[in-house]
């Protein structure tokens, strides 16, 4: 593993991996408590007793170090304080490994930091390494993305399954004796996505003009004949690989203007997907789904500056993994596309009076054009 070391001698990272992508990416060692990962041109990892069994079944780390090698218990009954025996540790471990000059990733603990750089180390934050390499997937990256994709869409069919099947009164969407609601179609994905292993730690049901704003979650009565935008991430709770998908439905007729904003949205995720390929930028895909927007008479943020809060408002996509959003962007700085990258394509409109649109698909970057990994229907009115 090649890592950019800016003139230091290692990389050390110090962290749980739980919710640092990079740190279970590099180890594939799932921990909810910090632990400590070193690389000096081979890789080790530093792990409490307790969690050394696992780790050294579980981790792809081969070189797994207890913490008792470095008498971590002595070290917090003489400082009295679990911090400062840590840091000492970790003085003790880089000592061994004839280590004076370490790079970290910008989120290292300043308290760490400053530790090791008292006790006479060098300590430069760098870039993370693992960023670019996270970028081009490997076949069971895309699998594993492809797997939580499945679990969504069978989520949403579930969904949508309740929202079709709903009666509409006074304008609002019933099911059986009582109002359907966001509320209730959003309990409905959960348990299908538990149902296939599967979660989602953040799923989007605006209905009306409240979806007007992108990231709005939604809440209270479905209402008939306005634009209801469920957005999900479902992630594999086992292999931890994210997906994302949004679809915009109506129950009922919807009005003239969100049926021409929806063809528009359309047409122009449709265009941007066949222009996706390696070799192309982020920002080329940007700039087609835009002009598609444009032409049919929508605005959209390009070029703008200041507040901009109606039309196209966000960029067209982003790379996803294990992290929900990581590179490369499909936005007005994207850089060039990969094989193997993962990106979404998510256009989307969005206006107070009339409510948002959006439509996304995950599409794997290919030398010759894309796969979309997403196969859900794309249906305004249910």
């Amino acid at each position: 593993m090649k890592l950019e070391l800016a003139g230091t001698e290692a990389y050390l990272m110090v962290s749980e991996s739980e919710h640092n992508a990079d740190m279970y990416y590099a180890t594939g060692f799932l921990a909810y408590d910090s632990f400590i990962y070193l690389n000096s041109g081979s890789d080790k990892i530093l792990v409490s007793d307790m969690e050394l069994g696992r780790a050294k079944k579980e981790s792809k780390v081969h070189d797994v170090i207890p913490t008792s090698r470095y008498n971590i218990m002595d070290k917090i009954r003489k400082n009295k304080d679990a911090d400062a025996a840590y840091c000492e540790m970790i003085i003790d471990f880089l000592n061994v490994e004839k280590i004076k000059r370490v790079s970290v990733p910008f989120n290292f603990p300043v308290q760490l930091a400053d530790c090791l750089r008292k006790a006479g180390f060098g300590v430069t934050p760098v870039k993370s390494p693992f960023r670019d390499m996270r970028e081009i997937k490997k076949e069971n990256e895309i699998k594993a993305i492809e797997t939580a994709q499945r679990a969504g869409e069978k989520a949403l069919s579930e969904a949508l399954g309740a929202i079709r099947n709903a009666s509409i009164r006074n304008g609002v969407l019933w099911q059986d004796d009582a109002p359907l609601t966001t509320e209730i179609v959003r309990t409905i994905i959960e348990r299908s996505l538990l149902s296939y292993g599967c979660e989602a730690p953040d799923i989007i049901i605006a209905c009306g003009r409240g979806s007007s704003d992108p990231h709005w979650k939604g809440e209270g009565e479905l209402l008939a004949g306005e634009p209801i935008v469920i957005d999900m991430v479902p992630r594999s709770k086992k292999e931890r690989y994210y997906s994302d998908m949004t679809r915009t439905v109506t129950r009922g007729e919807p009005d003239d203007e969100l049926k021409e904003m929806y063809s528009a949205v359309l047409d122009s995720q449709n265009a941007a997907i066949k222009k996706i390929k390696a070799g192309v930028t982020g920002s080329e895909i940007h700039g087609i789904v835009c002009d598609t927007l444009e032409e049919r008479g929508y605005e959209t943020a390009r070029g703008k500056s200041g507040e901009f809060t109606e039309g196209f408002i966000h960029s067209t996509g982003h790379g996803v993994g294990l992290d929900i959003h990581e590179g490369p962007s499909l936005g007005e700085n994207g850089k060039e596309l990969k094989a193997g990258c993962v990106v979404t394509v998510e256009p989307g409109l969005y206006y107070r009076k009339t409510g948002g649109v959006r439509l996304e698909d995950v599409v794997v970057v290919t030398q010759k054009g894309c796969k979309n990994l997403t196969i859900f229907e794309k249906n305004l009115v249910l």
